[in-house]
């Protein structure tokens, strides 16, 4: 059995729910609210566990709905390993317009840590006593924590000897990519804010994540497109993945569903390109849940078969003269 382990900084008690019509003033009468364990890395491990991998989930927990996030996830067979904080974990919501079919998501801030509140986070992650096939760090950083954090994780890491696998946007996925780090997961928007280019056509997207290749100790570029698909881009190679045509129940989740089945795949010795493949199935196996649940197995092995990669095409070299 492989095995996972996540870090989750900003974790959520993740609620969701349904009115028939969302607009303002008017008392809105809800659905039953459901309520999942929420947070990149979290979520990371919950689909990884569905999937057959041992998976530790290393996150942040304070106040009652840290209890309540920690007995969630424990519930679903993921091993919780929390470190305690002074302040409460936060909680999202997500209201379904039932009218529109539009999503509402209602993403709060997180609580700020400490100093020796994260510096914790960064000893248990040291200190951690299994040593994973591959280790994953997901998620926004709550206020508090410095911009270096995920470099600091990729050097304990790299101590390991263990491929390290993230995705983070803006400053802390810049400072990270100074180390060595074995997978970031961009979306669009979001590699385009760390190379500021427009990133309007394929060649060109194919062409940012090899400078980011090139420029530092990274190996792989996972680009989420959403409706247009993905492209994973090293070194070398480069593939790329058509949406599969799934009219989404809810598209929360998606990204961490394409990543924990990544990760499974990569972790139980799957090539780059089959774990993509895989991660492609998870993506869109997660827009056929409700709320903010994630993928569910049999769906990833029932659309595994309608997944296709195909390499993209190399540009051809300047012709020189006649």
């Amino acid at each position: 059995m492989p095995v996972i382990a996540t870090l989750t900084m900003n974790p959520a008690l993740d609620m969701s729910t349904s009115a028939e019509r969302v607009e303002p003033v008017r008392k809105l009468r809800c659905s039953p609210a459901r309520r999942d364990p929420g947070g990149g890395g979290v979520n990371v491990a919950r689909m990884a566990h569905r999937l057959g991998a041992r998976t530790i989930a290393i996150f942040p927990s304070g106040g009652l709905t840290g209890q309540m996030l920690e007995r969630l996830v424990e519930a679903e067979g993921v091993e919780a390993t929390a470190v305690a904080i002074g302040s409460e974990t936060r909680e999202d919501v997500t209201v379904l317009d039932e009218t529109s079919g539009e999503q509402y998501r209602f993403v709060l801030p997180g609580p700020h840590l400490h100093g020796v509140e994260w510096m914790a986070c960064l000893r248990t992650l040291a200190e951690l006593p299994t040593r994973p096939d591959i280790f994953c760090a997901s998620g926004s950083l709550p206020p508090g924590v410095p911009d270096d954090f995920y470099a600091r994780v990729a050097e304990i890491v790299e101590s390991w000897g263990v491929r390290f696998a993230l995705d983070t946007s803006g400053a802390p996925l810049k400072a990270a990519l100074a180390e060595r780090v074995f997978l970031v997961k961009p979306n669009l928007r979001e590699l385009r804010e760390l190379t500021g280019a427009p990133l309007s056509d394929e060649p060109s997207r194919v062409a940012a994540c090899r400078a980011l290749i090139a420029r530092g100790r990274l190996g792989a570029v996972a680009l989420s497109l959403g409706h247009e698909g993905a492209l994973l881009v090293t070194a070398h190679d480069a593939w790329r993945a058509q949406a599969l045509p799934i009219r989404p129940v809810s598209s929360v989740g998606a990204g961490d569903s394409f990543l924990g089945a990544m990760l499974w795949g990569l972790a139980s010795k799957l090539t780059l390109k089959e774990s993509f493949n895989l991660a492609m199935a998870g993506g869109s196996a997660a827009l056929l849940a409700p709320g903010t649940e994630l993928a569910r197995s049999a769906d990833v092995r029932r659309l595994l078969a309608q997944v296709i990669v195909e390499p993209v095409p190399e540009p051809r070299a300047a012709a020189v003269g006649r």
